[in-house]
């Protein structure tokens, strides 16, 4: 199931850029939020912000039935307004960031994997991105 086509997932975050950025982008933070659901956890991530840096968060079930690393190079890195990189399997991911007052869109671009049906993937990382407004928004900075 080859495919080529992008795959976006959005999201309106009730907070400010400059918190939005934080919590995107600190460990401390994307170990808290980074799951689709509540039987999946991070339980460690580490995040080199910059062009030519390395990120990566580890993903498991709780039950300890299955992991993965999620993990890549940063090609763009602008404060504020874009992180873009690629995975360890050459895909390309690209996500913005909106700000205006207190509220801040993030919007997901990625190459999908071949693995897993597109429908499958995209819910997965809107999930994920559901996941992170929701602890943008109960979380004080």
């Amino acid at each position: 199931m080859e495919s080529t086509k992008k795959v976006t997932v959005k999201a309106t975050i009730n907070a400010s850029i400059e918190k939005v950025w934080e919590f995107w982008t600190e460990p401390t933070h994307i170990k808290k939020w980074n799951s689709p659901s509540d039987d999946w956890h991070t339980p460690s991530a580490e995040n080199d912000l910059r062009v030519g840096g390395e990120f990566c968060s580890r993903m498991e079930a709780k039950d300890g039935s299955f992991g993965f690393d999620f993990g890549g190079t940063y090609d763009e890195v602008k404060k504020y307004e874009v992180i873009a990189y690629t995975l360890g399997d050459g895909r390309k991911v690209n996500i913005t960031f909106s700000g205006k007052e207190n509220e801040t869109e993030v919007i997901e671009i990625f190459d999908p994997e071949t693995i897993n049906p597109v429908e499958f993937q995209q819910q997965g990382w809107q999930a994920i991105l559901d996941n992170f407004k929701k602890y943008a928004e109960q979380t004080n900075l």
